[in-house]
């Protein structure tokens, strides 16, 4: 059979794997790969909404751009250590926060994985219909109501769970066109508002306000630093496809690429939201930046308006749920194959969108409810970062597997399956992070008013976090079973390996 035969095979076939190790020969994905899918994933109206935000808070051209990239840059760096852990154990992330948190404590990777899947999926799924119907009605004159809505929605959902069934090789080739054929579409919006776009858009606060400039800088700081790390979660799903033998700078590289990319939707949303604001100021009153930019958008360019929302709808969609699917399956492995897991994770995920957009009208909501997911996220992974680094980038990947096999004990069972060093940093991190969260008549923490306007969640649960396991390891060091035959880097404590130890690594990496 030739070449092109195999890939039209894997591609129609449904994917079997679920989060056992996947074997070397089965690695077919390489770091541009990995690029693809999480630059497609992004790479919709979903991120350009996120652009918008500094309009919304008021920052210029300008100073938006700046806490954009910056933001981006940020949140690149946190993600791009746990990009490693997929090629490395060949498994989902949460399998491997299990070498941290303990074999049964990555349930919380599991956990946090489901509601970011739900959120994104959900989000993804509303920005792209509400803009397609918006492009279509414009267009052909289709009517502006609920009935048509829903069918929009029930068509990208639907479609999108079967691209997520099929698995991996199908969402792979879905974002290889989606990638490029939207960042066209995005460039050709250079011609359809450079008549319109004022780079000089000074916004309603400046510098000369300290008080109210820097609480809106870094509220759109935060917000452009949580897309990345909304990937923490899933990044391990397509790079466990990647082999283990592949360069680690390789693999990073593609990832920071992948995120810095996503600055063309993120400064399309950006100067759009600009525009809108000069020309359609009622639309971002009302913070509906999609109704405006159809506003203001001329009529030529309805068309790839359109097709960038049915695209997005696509590669964001897959993103979120193909994962979590994945994930539910290794939890339950006994009813669940990753096909079946996915399924109904599926259903209750498009439920939740019917449900949530016309029954209780929780648009605004749900995106609330990812940024306190993010808030979460970030310290879990700042552990999985660190915990890489300690450990030198060594695993006993089969002792990760110990929970979904229905076993015990393993390099990772520390005490019956939770490392209270990882949830230790994790818990307080998060609590306390929540209660720094500001969005101003939807959350506001009980520590909130300690930072002013400004809301510091982030930073606190990251900082927090690093701090409170680095400490957690040097008071109370891991077994010594855990680290690599050059023992823990970085830590002031002796992590030194007996010979017996180096001898039973020697074993594992034999195998």
């Amino acid at each position: 059979m030739s070449h092109q035969q195999d890939k039209h095979v894997s591609l129609t076939r449904i994917e079997t794997f679920g989060v056992e190790r996947i074997p070397d020969h089965e690695r077919c994905a390489t770091p541009f790969d990995l690029f693809r899918m999480i630059f497609g994933g992004a790479n919709t109206f979903a991120t350009c909404m996120l652009g918008a935000f500094p309009v919304l808070f008021g920052l210029s051209f300008w100073a938006g751009a700046a806490s954009i990239v910056l933001g981006v840059l940020l949140g690149s760096i946190i993600l791009s250590p746990v990009s490693l852990l997929g090629p490395i154990n060949g498994t989902n992330n949460a399998v491997s926060s299990g070498a941290h948190f303990g074999v049964h404590g990555r349930v919380v990777g599991s956990f946090l994985a489901l509601l970011v899947a739900i959120a994104f999926f959900s989000i993804g799924v509303w920005s792209a219909g509400d803009a397609l119907l918006g492009a279509l009605h414009r267009l052909i004159g289709l009517p502006e109501s609920d009935g048509v809505l829903a069918m929009i929605y029930a068509f990208f959902a639907l479609l999108v769970l079967v691209i997520c069934i099929y698995g991996f090789q199908f969402m792979l080739w879905v974002n290889k066109i989606a990638v490029w054929s939207a960042t066209i579409l995005f460039f050709v919006g250079i011609f359809a508002f450079k008549d319109t776009f004022n780079a000089d858009f000074a916004g309603t606060v400046s510098l000369v306000n300290p008080d109210t400039f820097w609480p809106a800088f870094i509220g759109s700081t935060l917000l452009a630093m949580s897309n990345p790390i909304s990937f923490g979660a899933s990044i391990g799903d397509w790079a466990r496809y990647i082999p283990d033998t592949t360069p680690k700078y390789r693999i990073i590289g593609a990832t920071i690429l992948a995120q810095l990319a996503t600055l063309s939707p993120f400064l399309f949303g950006l100067a759009t939201a600009c525009i809108v604001a000069e020309h359609a100021p009622q639309y971002m009153a009302d913070n509906n930046y999609i109704g405006g930019l159809l506003a203001v958008a001329p009529g030529w360019y309805f068309l790839p308006l359109a097709m960038i929302a049915f695209i997005g709808g696509f590669s964001t969609g897959t993103a979120s749920l193909y994962g979590v699917g994945l994930d539910m399956s290794s939890l339950v492995p006994n009813i669940f194959t990753r096909a079946k897991a996915t399924l109904v994770i599926g259903l209750v995920a498009v439920a939740f969108i019917f449900i949530g957009r016309f029954g209780f009208n929780l648009v605004q909501s749900v995106s609330t409810f990812a940024v306190l997911i993010v808030t979460c996220t970030t310290p879990w992974m700042v552990v999985l970062g660190l915990g890489l680094i300690v450990r030198r980038g060594f695993y006993h990947a089969d002792d990760l597997q110990v929970f979904t096999r229905g076993l015990r004990g393993g390099a990772y069972w520390f005490h019956n399956g939770w490392n209270w060093r990882g949830l230790g940093a994790w818990i307080p991190s998060a609590v306390i992070g929540l209660c720094f969260v500001n969005i101003p008549g939807q959350f506001v923490g009980p520590l909130a008013g300690l930072a002013g306007d400004i809301d510091i969640s982030l930073p606190v649960s990251l900082l927090l976090s690093a701090a409170l396991y680095w400490t957690l390891l040097v008071i109370c060091p891991e077994p010594r079973e855990v680290y690599g035959p050059k023992g823990a880097f970085g830590l002031p404590s002796p992590h030194t390996l007996s010979l017996d130890a180096q001898k039973t690594i020697m074993r594992h990496i034999g195998r």
